[in-house]
């Protein structure tokens, strides 16, 4: 299987190449417990997931709209740990090639150590690693732990985002920046901010690299209207929800369900 961040731009590279858009779905990790979150991101991959947030649960997700704290704290509640996380990643990397993208906040990565962490997470097979709360500037050792280990470092962009900064997440990102489309925290949104687009366009003028676009997305409909202008569509909380909402013993066939709606979205 392909190594660290060759998953991630041998995916991108192929969907750009067939004209098409990545769908990322976003798992939060141990909700409602890790073999059910590992049974949804396969049944997601077969619905037509082409890369796979994971979620790390942290008790202080100030990013996080309602849908994921709550689902954080539940997935604490039930033991959840990054050391079981990379497990169940390593789980994940022998069934599917699918890039495995790990989203969390930087205090669990802190005190797992920068080195060991990303050392693990490779050899876990994880391809990727976002860190929210860590800016380009504090960021050095995580960048060099995760470029000594194969994976890739995703930075966020946000709305606010002027040409120095989008420069800055450029040069220390690799494999896709994400573009978050709304200020303020993650959650679904009757509607998208009109001046997305162009903000996106901005960014693919000072930045080389594919650029996803998450927080708000929630339909079909506008998953359809982002990969107008999107390499890689990232839905989130109303996927979290669906799984919350099905429960245990049916939370792995509605997220296959729900990510199949949202490919037909975007390819329709």
């Amino acid at each position: 299987m392909a190594r660290g961040k060759k998953r991630i731009k041998r995916c991108l590279d192929k969907l750009s190449a067939e004209g098409r858009t990545a769908l990322v779905p976003f798992f939060s990790v141990g909700d409602p417990g890790i073999d059910e979150t590992h049974d949804a991101v396969l049944a997601a991959v077969d619905a037509g997931a082409d890369i796979i947030e994971l979620g790390v649960p942290f008790s202080d997700p100030m990013a996080d709209g309602p849908v994921i704290q709550a689902s954080s704290q539940r997935a604490l509640e039930a033991g959840t740990s990054l050391h079981g996380i990379l497990e169940m990643v390593a789980s994940l990397r022998a069934k599917t090639d699918v890039p495995l993208v790990l989203f969390g906040y930087y205090n669990p990565f802190f005190h797992y150590g920068e080195e060991a962490f990303a050392r693990d997470a490779a050899s876990a097979g994880a391809d990727g690693v976002l860190c929210v709360d860590l800016p380009p500037e504090e960021a050095r050792g995580m960048v060099a732990a995760c470029r000594s280990n194969g994976v890739d470092r995703i930075f966020l962009l946000a709305p606010t985002s002027d040409d120095s900064r989008i420069k800055a997440v450029s040069r220390c990102s690799t494999g896709f920046v994400y573009f978050v489309s709304v200020t303020g925290v993650t959650g679904a949104r009757s509607s998208l901010p009109t001046d997305v687009p162009a903000k996106v366009a901005r960014v693919r003028e000072l930045c080389d690299l594919p650029v996803g676009v998450g927080f708000g997305i929630s339909t079909p409909e506008q998953a359809h209207a982002v990969a107008d202008y999107a390499d890689l569509v990232i839905v989130g909380s109303a996927l979290v929800k669906t799984m919350h909402e099905a429960g245990a013993a049916r939370c792995a066939a509605e997220a296959g369900r729900f990510v199949s709606d949202l490919r037909r979205g975007i390819d329709g």
